[in-house]
């Protein structure tokens, strides 16, 4: 179930979504009141962007556009609308989306390639390990998609090993949809009550939230310390509500792939110009097809790297490699530069903690400083000794390490109405 745009040639690639950009400027020009303003206030005339080249006379949308002027995104009359989501708010505040049953049905579409694009058949069976209800996208996203390619899905929600294991003993998955991290809870759970875990039939597991690989496609400590006890495939798979496209590793697990019928993709620098090729650059998208909220040259805060060979599987598409980090999460510590995803690879070398929290700062003078909060049943001078030497070895740098009780820590991963752990806490003005 490959669409066949996804094995041109990047010439034909580039033509095809030219034509669409044209179809979607043309769509924001005539619908969208932010965008109709934005093009007069920046005397943009739509007739001159020909050509992807051309997006970059186009001011780009932040985030702070979103969340000051939410409604005015919208393109459809009231009554088109059939279902609100809201972001997850990890840098600001949440945001509101709507959506029309043909936004429904191009986020099924979505899943469906995508989810083909890692293995998954239709006479395969999926357990859903997120939730569906607090106006998460995501949940939904998934359940329309299974539904679309025609596989089953188990709607179990999020959290209790026990339940979990219950499903999957029952039912015979062979897929699961899950934060990897919680992948660890099921493999101590499976290990507690006697569960053969190479021999539950799970074949792989559609991964959300959380890097586990490193820049080069390797397993990092989180994916090496699932593999090793559980022998299934792991499938990167990177989305956001604002994008309503996710970008999924095929079976040759090298980065996510881009569905060119969906998605334009650019990665800027600090100044809104392309990065050069390989560099890692702040992703900024055009999202094609969406009928209630669409989005022209939306920078989503994620900073990474594109790959353009050829893939084994025969796509032809670019490839988005691991989250280096949040652009507004970088670090500026003690002359180095850092992002919360390098300090939790090596916190997750140690089995002996049971869990963390990063939080960033400003000290007096103005710079940033960074605590990490650790839990452990056996805490330690040495054990902390090691835990420095690792940042050192590592990062270079050591962040100031605090014990803190796993209750404590829980409750500031955890907040009341939060739909995914909180692992970093950025206290910074």
């Amino acid at each position: 179930m490959i669409p066949d745009i996804e094995t041109k040639s990047a010439a034909e690639i580039e033509a095809f979504q030219e034509a669409k950009l044209k179809e979607a400027l043309d769509y924001l020009s005539q619908n969208s009141p932010f965008y109709k303003r934005h093009f007069e206030q920046h005397s943009i005339s739509i007739s001159e962007i020909q050509t992807l080249e051309d997006l970059t006379k186009i001011p780009v949308t932040t985030k702070d556009d979103l969340q000051r002027f939410d409604d005015d995104f919208i393109c459809v009359p009231k009554s088109k609308i059939i279902d609100y989501v809201t972001t997850s708010g990890t840098l600001g505040d949440p945001v509101t989306f709507a959506l029309t049953d043909a936004d429904l049905e191009r986020l099924a579409y979505n899943e469906a390639i995508s989810f083909a694009c890692a293995g998954v058949k239709s006479e395969d069976v999926l357990q859903l390990m997120t939730t569906m209800d607090r106006r998460f996208m995501a949940g939904l996203a998934y359940f329309l998609g299974v539904r679309k390619l025609g596989a089953a899905i188990i709607r179990v929600g999020a959290g209790i090993p026990e339940l979990q294991w219950d499903s999957i003993l029952k039912f015979q998955p062979t897929y699961l949809i899950v934060v990897p991290s919680f992948l660890l809870k099921m493999i101590e759970y499976a290990q507690q009550h006697h569960i053969d875990l190479n021999s539950s039939g799970i074949k792989g597991a559609i991964c959300i939230g959380e890097a586990f690989r490193n820049d080069d496609f390797s397993l990092n400590t989180l994916g090496q310390k699932i593999t090793e006890h559980w022998q299934i495939d792991l499938f990167s798979t990177y989305a956001s509500t604002e994008m309503s496209t996710a970008f999924t590793e095929c079976e040759a697990q090298q980065g996510g792939h881009l569905h060119p019928e969906l998605i334009i993709t650019e990665l800027l620098d600090e100044h809104n110009q392309p990065v050069k090729e390989g560099a890692i650059g702040e992703l900024t998208i055009t999202t094609l097809g969406v009928e209630a909220m669409p989005l022209l040259r939306f920078k989503t805060g994620d900073m990474m790297q594109a790959h353009h060979s050829p893939c084994q599987c025969g796509r032809t598409t670019l490839r988005l490699g691991p989250i280096a980090g949040r652009k507004k999460q970088m670090i500026k510590y003690k002359g180095t530069t850092l992002y919360p995803p390098a300090m939790e690879n090596v916190l997750n070398n140690f089995n002996q903690l049971e869990s963390f929290v990063i939080e960033i700062s400003h000290n007096t003078i103005g710079t940033d400083e960074i605590l990490i909060k650790i839990a452990s049943n056996v805490p330690s001078e040495s054990l902390l000794g090691q835990i420095k030497d690792h940042f050192r070895a590592k990062l270079r740098v050591t962040p100031k390490l605090e014990w803190c009780d796993k209750k404590e820590i829980d409750a500031l991963r955890f907040p009341k109405l939060s739909r995914k752990p909180v692992l970093v806490i950025d206290k910074r003005k």
